[in-house]
């Protein structure tokens, strides 16, 4: 059976990086990584937080094509309300695919640090100047937060402070449990 593998966790806890490794070493694997669809749309930039409304729905969409097909689906996105969580694991029911939630969880310092030093890809320069103007530090540690008060009781932890070989050890241990956490 196919899965919809929800990696959530605070910006910079590892979940994209843990994504595309991870899509690079399972052949039809999607990496769904939201982010990444913005710079498709024009004028993405400038208006931000509306291109957002515009890739969610383009996402699940994008999900249910590809799990309906048999493949399983990695999405790496902070979602810090159980509705927008919810949208994607009815995708995942409605494509007769099990819903996987894993939370990244790692200090908030860690979170913030990580995020700060990512360097070199025009995208997350992007994003650190969105943070910034919506707060920067305070809405990153208000997104921890948030996530860390959502009571997702079937949503499986996963430690992101160490270092990004042990995480992806523990995420390949995790996902071939079989248990698969299905909602």
């Amino acid at each position: 059976m196919p899965r919809l593998i929800h990696l959530n966790g605070p910006p910079g806890a590892g979940k994209s990086t843990l994504a595309a490794r991870y899509a690079e070493q399972h052949p039809g694997v999607l990496d769904l990584d939201t982010d990444q669809l913005r710079p498709l749309i024009g004028g993405w930039q400038e208006h931000f937080g509306r291109t957002g409304e515009l890739v969610r729905p383009l996402a699940l969409a994008m999900a249910g094509t590809h799990l309906r097909a048999g493949f399983d689906v990695l999405l790496p996105q902070y979602l810090g309300r159980e509705s927008e969580i919810a949208k994607f694991a009815a995708a995942a029911r409605e494509s007769g695919a099990a819903f996987v939630e894993i939370v990244l969880h790692c200090p908030k310092e860690t979170a913030l640090q990580r995020f700060g030093g990512r360097t070199g890809n025009p995208l997350h320069e992007h994003l650190r100047a969105v943070v910034a103007a919506y707060g920067g530090a305070i809405e990153l540690s208000t997104m921890h937060d948030r996530l860390t008060r959502l009571d997702r009781p079937t949503a499986h932890a996963l430690d992101a402070q160490n270092p990004l070989e042990d995480t992806y050890r523990a995420l390949l241990a995790l996902l071939d449990e079989g248990s698969g956490g299905a909602e």
